[in-house]
């Protein structure tokens, strides 16, 4: 069952802002490919992929939240965007709540009890590929 689970830092409304490195780490793709990478990693995973937040106007990025601390142990692809604890600026990510008006903020796939973060390993294999990025040994 895929039980979508609040965890403390998702506000019950609206949407609000969340440093990251702290309750998470967050990857950030721009547009059709940020739409891409979440599909084929919602498919990938059975539609557990974990908490993926899309800013649904302007460049249209699309958030991948890792577990805290994660970010860094992968070499991403030209393009994908890292923010985390222990880079030299402080980076905030907007995050709507579960229910409710959260415009332009939306989720692609939520938070659940088997998925309360994006595994950063299964992110880095679909994107590693298309930049030839070795994974970490």
């Amino acid at each position: 069952m895929n039980r979508t689970r609040r965890p403390d830092w998702v506000p019950l409304l609206g949407h609000q802002l969340r440093r990251t490195g702290i309750h998470f780490d967050a990857v950030r793709i721009q547009g059709v490919r940020g739409e891409a990478v979440a599909a084929r990693l919602i498919e990938a995973t059975g539609g557990r992929a974990g908490p993926i937040v899309c800013e649904a106007s302007g460049f249209r990025w699309m958030y991948f939240l890792l577990p805290p601390g994660t970010s860094r142990t992968y070499a991403w692809p030209l393009g994908v965007q890292r923010f985390g604890a222990g880079q030299r600026t402080v980076a905030y990510v907007g995050v709507p709540a579960l229910d409710g008006n959260t415009w332009p903020l939306l989720w692609q796939s939520r938070p659940c009890a088997l998925a309360p973060f994006v595994d950063p390993a299964a992110l880095h294999a679909l994107l590693a590929p298309e930049a030839g990025v070795p994974a970490p040994a």
